[in-house]
């Protein structure tokens, strides 16, 4: 009985998933600190350039993420309490910075701001935008839609009987910010605040592109292995960035609210407001036009003969990148493929053993599936060059494939844990009495109610995959490098035409796949809607 019983709750799959995380995320990452010797961490201790890097990495993060954050709540704010229209088409221009390379926002802002900027030029300004502030600015671009998405789907979902309440008590509305609006807000505040500070202080993007003199931990443990290949160094400082990586998890994971909010109990009635409303249309469009800005300098001078020395209008650059990349092009679109395939099938087994056939191992399961969070992908890409280099995937695209795979498996695999939590636990049994097997079960009934998440899960694989450039940093070379590594590549050579090329190609391509995945999502909410009409 006990031997059945432990198949029956899917111990072998779940054993085997397990040792899959042990072997791909937490195997690469021993080793990696195993391979660090005293005098490496002396080396870094005592390095000349350490202790600005971590002054200046610190103060960017810091300065960014209490912007990012801020940014992210008003927007937010906006969106959800007032009455602006095109609400829909706000939040879909707000999150296009998350669809480029943390590289291209660096790029965008030498077009604009740099010694011979659009702007620049058009404007007269003086100064410069290297450095600091050109750091935050980026950064900021890049990290503000992460907490925006946040604090859009919290405040979406609150309830509005307490405001209510309060109001009819007489509570002045300082006083329900403080005690129903600052509470309710805490903990994704919080968990906004961790996830910022960690995007921005790991990315090495940025900084490297429009940093000027300034390095940050990140830049210099990029230079530290590609440069010097001084895997010793950079893994010491691998491990300092994973600190606030882990702290983020371990808040996320030990101090998540539980509270359900399968619902809202009473949406908010959102009464007219001219002052407010026109703030938040000011606002949004403010944010919105720095964003266009921002990818129009990338089809000005990517169509453009040279910039800045020739600006007339031109196509040849299109044709000469799809000469020149076209194969890298391709590198990207296949990991994104093969890792969006890959992520969906096992993400969503992984799942279901840990939502629809509870035991001891489906805590432990869980714990595993989710530690990739607090991994940041440089620090992955790292521990998997130390780890597989002379291997038989080494230098090949399988590497490439299972280090995005690893790097991004924690959200979709949470995003189906979720979907699958809420489903009816008592389906498998209603089958099992009726003569069901399982496997039906979950391909006629789960599966197809589960349609909407998978969607979105191939979405995010394959969005991240095509832009990101920190797992893959260490472990492309020529003939396997995604497309988006050859933006600081380009930028470098003077080339900004090819770069910015590859920045649109990126970002057409990844808004062709959430454009999709909205049709999708729509047709299919429609037709539930004609199956099951509301009475």
């Amino acid at each position: 009985m006990k031997k059945k019983s432990f198949f029956k709750q899917g111990n072998p799959t779940k054993i085997l998933l397990c040792a899959v995380f042990v072997a791909f995320v937490f195997y690469p990452f021993i080793r990696m600190v195993m391979n660090i010797e005293s005098d490496d961490i002396t080396r870094v201790f005592q390095s000349a350039s350490f202790m600005p890097s971590l002054v200046m990495s610190l103060k960017a993060a810091i300065t960014t993420t209490l912007i990012s954050v801020s940014l992210g709540l008003t927007l937010a704010f906006f969106l959800q309490r007032s009455r602006i229209k095109c609400k829909g088409l706000f939040t879909v221009l707000l999150i296009l910075p998350m669809l480029i390379p943390s590289i291209s926002h660096g790029m965008g802002l030498i077009v604009l701001f740099g010694a011979n900027g659009i702007l620049t030029k058009f404007l007269g300004l003086s100064g410069t935008i290297y450095g600091f502030t050109g750091m935050v600015v980026g950064s900021v671009l890049y990290s503000y839609p992460v907490s925006f998405l946040m604090f859009n789907d919290v405040l979406k979902y609150e309830d509005s009987s307490p405001y209510e309440a309060a109001q009819v008590l007489g509570i002045p509305k300082f006083n329900r910010l403080t005690a129903i609006t600052l509470p309710y807000l805490a903990r994704p505040l919080i968990y906004a605040v961790f996830t910022v500070f960690t995007l921005v202080i790991t990315d090495y993007g940025i900084p490297l592109m429009i940093g000027g003199k300034n390095t940050t931990l990140a830049v210099m443990m990029y230079q530290e292995v590609l440069g010097q290949l001084d895997f010793g160094k950079g893994g010491v400082i691998g491990l300092l960035l994973l600190i606030p990586a882990v702290i983020t998890f371990v808040f996320n994971t030990f101090f998540k609210n539980n509270a359900k909010m399968g619902y809202v109990s009473k949406p908010f009635d959102i009464k007219k407001n001219f002052l407010r409303d026109a703030i938040a249309y000011i606002f949004c469009i403010a944010v919105v036009l720095c964003i266009l800005l921002m990818l129009v300098s990338f089809g000005l001078v990517a169509f453009t003969e040279k910039y800045p020395t020739d600006m007339s209008f031109t196509l040849d650059n299109m044709t000469k990148m799809f000469d020149r990349a076209s194969d890298y092009l391709v590198n990207s679109v296949i990991i994104a493929v093969c890792v969006s395939a890959i992520g969906v099938v096992v993400a969503f087994i992984t799942a279901y053993m840990t939502t629809r056939m509870k035991s001891a191992m489906s805590s432990v399961l869980h714990l595993f599936s989710i530690t990739s969070l607090a991994i940041p992908g440089l620090v992955l890409g790292l521990s998997y060059s130390m780890t597989f280099s002379g291997s038989f995937i080494y230098g090949t695209m399988a590497v490439l494939i299972l280090a995005n795979l690893m790097h991004f498996f924690a959200s979709p695999y949470q995003m189906m844990y979720n979907s699958l939590s809420k489903m009816n636990e008592n389906l498998e049994n209603v089958g099992q009495t009726l003569g069901i097997s399982r496997f039906r079960i979950v391909l006629d009934v789960i599966v197809p109610q589960s349609k909407s998440t998978i969607i979105e899960m191939i979405s995010y694989f394959f969005v991240n995959s095509m832009m990101t450039i920190s797992a893959v940093s260490f472990l492309a070379n020529t003939s396997t490098k995604p497309i988006s590594l050859m933006i600081g590549q380009y930028e470098a050579q003077n080339n900004y035409e090819y770069a910015a090329v590859i920045s649109l190609i990126i970002l057409v391509s990844n808004i062709l796949v959430k454009s999709i995945v909205y049709v999708v999502n729509r047709i299919s909410a429609k037709r539930n809607a004609y199956v099951n009409p509301v009475k």
